[in-house]
């Protein structure tokens, strides 16, 4: 019953269901404010717990976001012990500003105002190598050196995994899944090519409507679950959710874009064994350390142990901007080439090819984003300036603009999940920095 009520008090959040005149704003849902998790002991009504829900609704979740290590089992993405990026910094006091136009409406917003609009927890912007703007809300419960939940900026992690994976020889996108994965032979995914999971075109039954509480997003969320009841008797993790998925009547793989999560868990598998490491390990090796990433970050776990690819990982704000200032220089940082330059260059030309902007297109699901592409688990906005990003829900996002040579780094914890409500007050204000720095 209580995993029930978890699930019903989250599908409300992500569908904005919440009357906004109700939800607090930034600065009264300050998790300090309202004693979250305080105290040695804490009081029974400001402890947060996974097993009930209550650590991720709003605004409680104001708290988790920032902590996500309390509530389930987590492995460690290693830092280098020695070798750092070097931070830069040249601060420009006339960010906070400048003002755009949210979509759907006649008024200014100002850079500063979309702070609290967004629940923003941290943010930066980076412009030709230095951070130029850093902001830590004191209403949020992130400070510099904390780590942050990344949601399904996670996927863009696990995405660029693959194609570094494709650029070593040991990944071909155009084999079928099943090669590296035969125990999908009888699923939805027998006949999907690793190209069709690396740019979310599978035709698989699984849908991640959140207004529908019959969505297999729901299903496949307690398969992966840590916290469930004693009664449950479905699939023990996510692989086993994977293996029963069926193929979607009328479609076939290839044809539109569905932005599906399972697909990322899969390429998770696939990633980890043609390489035969753990996720974690494999972030550590291939992008961590050879960064020079400053702290640890982590995965959360499903019951096998096994890292959530497509929302579990965790980092610190600094740590994802220098990853994106990385990916804006085509895989290069401080003078080393971090990733080959080709996994960027294909996300980017990738992404904006006639044939994946019209499965994007086909999928109607996005009407404001129009234009764009998706490719190797990276949003291609296919604008004048080539700009692309990593999204997840409640606020998170990687923004990076090659032409403004410009990266925007936020974490939030926004009481609407979906990116629908959120990218209204965020993408125009992102392009009204880049053109900004250009000018």
């Amino acid at each position: 019953m209580k995993t029930m009520l978890s699930a019903l008090c989250i599908l409300s959040l992500v569908t904005g269901s919440l009357y906004a005149n109700e939800t607090l704003n930034a600065k009264d849902s300050d998790p300090k404010k309202l004693g979250w998790m305080q105290g040695f002991p804490p009081e029974r009504d400001k402890t947060l717990q996974a097993k009930d829900g209550s650590f991720f609704t709003f605004p409680e979740m104001r708290y988790s976001v920032n902590h996500m290590d309390e509530f389930y089992p987590t492995r460690i993405v290693k830092s280098d012990s020695e070798y750092h990026y070097p931070i830069r910094k040249r601060f420009d006091s006339n960010i906070e500003n400048i003002t755009f136009t949210p979509w759907g409406s006649d008024k200014e917003m100002t850079f500063k105002e979309a702070l609290d609009v967004n629940y923003t927890d941290g943010i930066i912007v980076m412009h030709k190598g230095r951070i130029i703007y850093e902001n830590y809300p004191s209403h949020s419960a992130l400070t510099k050196d904390g780590t942050h939940g990344l949601m399904s900026v996670s996927k863009s992690f696990t995405g660029t995994l693959a194609a570094i994976a494709t650029h070593e020889g040991l990944l071909d996108p155009n084999k079928k899944v099943i090669e590296y994965v035969p125990e999908l032979k009888d699923s939805g995914y027998k006949d999907a090519l690793v190209r069709e999971v690396m740019d979310m075109t599978t035709a698989i039954k699984y849908s991640e409507n959140y207004n529908d509480p019959n969505a297999e997003i729901w299903k496949f969320s307690l398969a992966g679950n840590v916290m469930r009841p004693e009664s449950y008797n479905g699939p023990f993790n996510y692989f086993e959710y994977i293996k029963q998925v069926k193929k979607q009547d009328g479609i076939e793989d290839g044809e539109v874009f569905g932005y599906k999560t399972i697909n990322t868990e899969l390429l998770g598998i696939i990633v980890q064994r043609v390489y035969n490491k753990d996720l974690a390990d494999l972030l550590s090796e291939k992008i961590f350390k050879p960064m020079g990433a400053h702290r640890d970050g982590y995965y959360i776990l499903d019951p096998s142990g096994m890292a959530f690819a497509g929302g579990g990982l965790s980092m610190n704000l600094r740590d994802v901007a220098y990853f994106g200032e990385m990916m804006r220089n085509y895989g290069r940082l401080n003078g080393k080439q971090v990733i080959p330059r080709e996994v960027v260059e294909d996300i980017i030309k990738g992404g904006g090819s006639d044939n994946n902007k019209l499965q994007f297109e086909k999928s109607g699901e996005y009407p404001l984003l129009k234009g764009w592409g998706y490719r190797n688990m990276w949003w291609c906005t296919n604008n004048d300036d080539k700009a692309f990003m990593a999204r997840g829900v409640h606020g998170q996002a990687i923004y990076i603009d090659p032409k403004a040579e410009m990266v925007i780094a936020r974490f939030a914890s926004n009481p609407l999940s979906s990116n629908k409500y959120i990218d209204p007050t965020s993408i125009p204000l992102y392009e009204a920095v880049a053109d900004y720095l250009k000018k």
